[in-house]
């Protein structure tokens, strides 16, 4: 037998059985958390987001009206109450000069990346990625960590398609340069 999907137990909600929502929040806590956490890269402040988030998608659940996902709206909650956040304590975003890697240097570094070892390419990619500017990271882990389409991005983040693909892919090339730049200063020697 299937597992019902989001929209059996927001249905089940809006008809006032309020404990099926937390199937949802089951579901989507980890993911919710993982998003919060990477844009305000504090623990407390990623947990308080995200119940702040179950909170409000639970309030506004009336208001859903199931054009996208319920993943890529609750994202979008999330989303939008850290960039809230973000600018009530005017936290500095941290910026980086456009690389520019040539398409053969980008494709030499990959492959000394697949002789390395699963735990440190992880750990050399974790921080090339913090270095990246908030919104970067974000994008970043949703797109390939968390595996959504550019176009739940897009509604998520508020920004058009165009504009996430782009960052998207500017966001690697720096990740890119970050990874041909330990490799420059020796770190991959220490395999």
């Amino acid at each position: 037998m299937n597992q019902p999907d989001d929209s059996f137990y927001i249905a089940k909600v809006l008809e006032g059985d309020v404990a099926s929502f937390s199937y949802l929040v089951d579901q989507y806590q980890d993911m919710v958390y993982g998003l919060a956490l990477k844009m305000l890269r504090n623990e407390e402040d990623a947990e308080e987001m995200a119940q702040d988030s179950f909170v409000k998608a639970y309030r506004s659940l009336t208001s859903y009206r199931q054009q996208s996902k319920f993943s890529t709206w609750l994202y979008r909650i999330t989303y939008n109450g850290c960039i809230s956040l973000m600018r009530k304590r005017k936290l500095e975003v941290r910026s980086m000069d456009e690389q520019q890697l040539s398409d053969r240097d980008e494709a030499r570094l990959n492959d000394q990346l697949m002789e390395m070892d699963k735990a440190l390419v992880e750990k050399l990619l974790q921080e090339a990625m913090e270095k990246l500017p908030e919104l970067e990271q974000v994008l970043i882990t949703l797109y390939y960590y968390e595996e959504q389409k550019v176009e739940e991005i897009s509604h998520i983040t508020g920004l058009t398609e165009s504009n996430v693909k782009v960052k998207i892919h500017r966001a690697r090339k720096k990740m890119y340069d970050l990874l041909h730049q330990s490799y420059e200063e020796g770190i991959f020697n220490t395999v």
